[in-house]
């Protein structure tokens, strides 16, 4: 009779072996096969510790989440990173946090101002939204599609409290300047690292500056869970709140199947409560239940030990397609960093220009028809969205940038799976379009 262990020794070995059957060295044919825009870069390891994640049967966090939350952590230095079931919630619970009743006269209330911008994701603006705060929009910049720092300063005025912005497609906002404005003014700083986990500005990492940020662990981003987020803070009490607002907004901060951490779970006074009520059974913030599973974590664990070479993939690949393209910026604005950062890119943004003889949808389609994936600029201006167009908000300025790239912009891949031969037919369908093709 085999033992537990030794079975599970077994299934995993089988696991390998299954991958290295079902996935293991496929090659690109041009003939057939899709160029994706990104995707899950994987190998037997992941599927493994994804087994190996099931076979505790504990489905909820765990023993892969305590080890994918400390790794994390450490990655960036920061001293809390709390997983969550999505990078969307992971901005609900940031935003949320800032309007704990915990941070007393600092709190965000309805009504205050958050200064964002409307090309983007819509939940970066969505948390806004649903804590009733009010938006104040700005304008980006063509080519590295930040904000336009000048206008982030024209923003702030008497109801401002906080700036929440995406560092768009990999690419540092101006950090200076925001830090600056933030301590300033008192301001609030959530930092959306979704699309830039691994991208520095002055040789830090971004996520690391604000006061809390986050992270998404979709599919199409630097490593994945399947879905999956993170929430990131160097600041304890905003962590402690974080944290609450994940777990159903219970004061209690024992890790699960855990009592009493605290050694005060029956001698408390909460609210009008009982005197000595269970401290697992308060809540103290109106909070979510958004955790991960821990076989999301296990994913997540095989990935993180990738994510150097991820991102050193992703640069590489940029540079190549910058290089394939560079030709024909008499048509096309390419992509740039912002001065002083060094982005880990999630695409190659486009920009058509107006001369250029040829549109936006001209292109993708002649792109889509040769099976290279492309993607806008997500939502476009979201002021012209159905979910936003009544909004209450503030504006800066026009948004004629914003504008623009709802009309012109789109992006391709730069993700790991792109090899040297999927960019070479990229570089050769680019050229036929350059030179006049179309479709018939």
């Amino acid at each position: 009779m085999k033992s537990a262990a030794q079975l599970r020794a077994e299934i995993l070995q089988l696991v390998d072996e299954y991958y290295q059957e079902r996935f293991a060295g496929h090659s690109f044919d041009p003939g057939k096969d899709t160029i994706h825009y990104a995707g899950r870069v994987f190998d037997a390891d992941e599927l493994v510790k994804l087994v190996d994640s099931s076979l505790d049967f504990f489905l909820t966090a765990s023993r892969y989440s305590d080890e994918f939350e400390t790794a994390f952590a450490e990655f960036f230095g920061l001293s809390n990173a709390y997983l969550v079931n999505s990078g969307s919630s992971a901005n609900l619970v940031a935003l949320t946090a800032l309007t704990s009743p915990k941070l007393g006269e600092r709190r965000l209330r309805p009504g205050d101002e958050v200064v964002t911008v409307a090309a983007g994701f819509p939940t970066t603006l969505g948390p806004i939204l649903q804590n009733q705060l009010v938006p104040v929009f700005v304008d980006v910049n063509l080519g590295d599609y930040t904000a336009i720092p000048e206008q982030i300063e024209a923003a702030i005025g008497p109801k401002t409290r906080a700036i929440a912005m995406a560092h768009t497609l990999g690419v540092p906002f101006d950090l200076d300047k925001v830090m600056r404005l933030a301590k300033e003014h008192n301001l609030w700083v959530v930092e959306d690292n979704c699309d830039a986990l691994g991208s520095r500005y002055r040789g830090q990492l971004t996520g690391t500056f604000g006061n809390i940020a986050t992270v998404s662990f979709y599919p199409a981003h630097h490593i994945t869970m399947g879905e999956g987020g993170c929430v990131l803070t160097g600041d304890e009490l905003l962590g402690r709140i974080a944290r609450s607002l994940r777990d159903w907004g219970r004061d209690c901060y024992c890790a699960g199947g855990e009592n009493n951490t605290c050694g005060k779970r029956f001698s408390q006074q909460f609210g009008k409560l009982p005197a000595g009520y269970d401290h697992k059974y308060v809540y103290s913030e109106i909070g979510y239940n958004l955790k991960v599973t821990d076989m999301q974590a296990a994913v997540g664990v095989a990935q993180l030990g990738k994510l150097e070479g991820f991102i050193a993939r992703r640069k590489e690949n940029f540079r190549k397609i910058y290089a394939m393209l560079e030709p024909y910026q008499d048509r096309l604005f390419l992509p740039h960093a912002t001065p002083n950062s060094d982005p880990a890119w999630f695409g190659f943004v486009l920009t058509v220009k107006e001369t250029a003889g040829f549109t936006r949808n001209d292109l993708t389609s002649f792109l889509e028809t040769k099976r290279i994936e492309t993607r806008n600029l997500f939502g476009g201006n979201l002021l012209r969205q159905p979910a936003f167009m009544n909004i209450d908000h503030r504006l800066v300025g026009n948004l004629a940038n914003t504008d623009t790239i709802m009309e012109n912009t789109f992006f391709i891949g730069v993700y790991p799976g792109i090899d040297d031969r999927q960019l070479e037919y990229i570089d050769s369908v680019f050229s036929r379009f350059m030179r006049g093709e179309r479709l018939s």
